[in-house]
């Protein structure tokens, strides 16, 4: 079972136990946080997808720890110009480890079958 959820404007591909980096969230370590933004629901081969979000359902996941990614060098330069620029940039992520995922409110289901259907009309 994996869902594809929307978290701080990135959308990933989860499943449940899953540790995932995300850029960094509000809390703090060991806090618990849910996200409502479900797009795709897949239970053992049941495709549930939403319009653009799944009504009810959500993502509860658990804060490991806030940290920074690795460094990298943004380098400008213009030939024969004496313009060099050298900036670096860290990004601040978050890790959290997903905990739950939810099912709600009213499932439209979708299959292979169906979405064939709906692909010829």
């Amino acid at each position: 079972m994996y869902a594809i959820v929307e978290i701080a404007g990135q959308q990933f591909k989860v499943s449940k136990d899953q540790k995932v980096y995300v850029h960094r969230l509000e809390g703090k370590e060991g806090d618990a946080v849910t996200f409502a933004k479900v797009l795709l629901l897949d239970d053992n081969g049941t495709v549930t997808l939403g319009a653009p979000a799944i009504e009810g359902a959500s993502i509860e996941a658990k804060v490991l720890q806030h940290l920074k990614g690795d460094k990298v060098i943004v380098f400008k330069k213009k030939r024969r110009k004496g313009y060099k620029k050298k900036n670096g940039h860290r990004q601040s992520l978050t890790q959290i480890q997903i905990s739950v995922i939810n099912f709600g409110g009213t499932k439209k289901k979708a299959t292979k079958k169906a979405e064939a259907e709906t692909a010829a009309e």
